[in-house]
């Protein structure tokens, strides 16, 4: 009997252990498979991770320049719109660049390089790279135009480029209050040319500030003749928090044009320091400039949503406004996923990709042999 029950105790001490036992090696398993998936959340994502594979956007359609590499796929014909401009008026591409001066020290065998075709760039370089690429496509798409670089005294860097020419200006190039000074910049230089017009009036230099990171891929001089009532040009989007991008601004030339574009431009920056001085320090200026546009337009929303050309005044300046999808078109796959060009777009925003700017230059030369 003793031996019975002692064999008995050790049977049922067992019972339990074999009922948990699957159970514990179900959530061992469980453990197991979900240790690879936290690394890999905690893992920072590479911007290679967010490429979308498969067929490009567009491919195929006989309305996009395709690109492989740095070959163009098809052939486009620029229509040249822009000699419609009488022989008097010139137009002048304005731009804020300024490069660090610490940045020129970094070592080029850094892993911030980057690489188009069989040539590396620099942080340094790449910029510099950006910038003259913008002035090649000037100089492609509209020979007779010149780029004029509204910069920092500071700044260490010569352009030695038959079109283009720098302008120091004093105030605070700090990366976080660049864009603050751009407009202050363009305040300023509007402030100098309204003087020189003044003395010039049998010709007028029209004026289009931009990005540096900007391709202009056909003439727009043709703006100032086909909407002749407008000061002061901007472009839009249907984005509600952002419905204007700042990276386009035409100012027609004639004193009247220049006076109230720079009127404009100072109720911005007002705007600006007042309200916005916490904000993105790339999203301020666009945000001031929506602010101004609604709070004298409030129409101005459902217009933004049907993609056409149309004029507004505000404070005695006459306004146009152009859509993005034309003026200042952005690749909706993101700029590191370039997949081809709309044939109508005229200004196309890269944002700042090196590679992408680069190889479109090439592309859209070669496109036109």
């Amino acid at each position: 009997m003793g031996l019975s029950r002692g064999w008995r105790s050790r049977y049922l001490f067992f019972v339990p252990l074999i009922l948990f036992l699957p159970l514990i090696f179900s959530v061992s398993r469980l453990h197991q498979n979900s240790i690879p998936q936290q690394e890999s959340t905690r893992r920072p994502s590479k911007k290679s991770d967010h490429l979308v594979l498969g067929p490009a956007a567009g491919l195929g359609l006989p309305n996009r320049l395709q690109c492989q590499g740095l070959k163009a796929m098809n052939k486009i014909h620029m229509r040249r719109t822009g000699q419609n401009l009488q022989s008097s008026d010139f137009v002048s591409f304005v731009t804020v660049y300024t490069i660090y001066n610490s940045s020129l020290k970094l070592d080029s065998t850094r892993t911030d390089v980057v690489n188009v075709g069989n040539i590396s760039y620099s942080k340094a370089e790449r910029s510099m790279a950006i910038l003259n690429t913008f002035i090649n496509f000037v100089q492609v798409s509209m020979p007779s135009s010149s780029v004029i670089i509204l910069t920092d005294p500071a700044s260490e860097f010569s352009v030695n480029r038959n079109n283009a020419a720098v302008v120091p200006i004093q105030g605070d190039y700090s990366r976080g209050k660049l864009m603050l000074q751009r407009i202050r910049s363009y305040i300023a230089f509007l402030e100098t040319r309204f003087a020189e017009h003044l003395e010039k009036l049998n010709s007028f230099n029209h004026y289009v500030f931009t990005d540096s990171d900007i391709a202009v891929v056909d003439d727009i001089g043709h703006i100032f003749q086909r909407y002749p009532r407008f000061h002061v040009a901007l472009t839009f989007r249907n984005n509600k928090d952002q419905p204007l991008n700042s990276g386009f601004i035409a100012v027609r030339g004639t004193p009247d044009g220049i006076y109230k574009a720079k009127a404009f431009l100072q109720e911005v920056l007002d705007v600006y320091s007042s309200k916005y001085m916490n904000a993105s320090r790339m999203l301020g200026d666009q945000l001031a400039l929506a602010w101004v546009v609604k709070s004298h337009l409030p129409f101005s929303a459902k217009k933004f949503a049907r993609h056409e050309a149309f004029l507004g005044e505000i404070n005695g300046a006459s306004v146009l406004f152009l859509p993005c999808a034309v003026y200042n078109w952005t690749p909706p796959e993101g700029a590191g996923q370039f997949h081809g060009m709309p044939l109508d777009v005229q200004f196309e925003n890269l944002v700042s990709n090196c590679a992408m700017l680069i190889r479109l230059y090439t592309l859209r030369d070669r496109g036109n042999d």
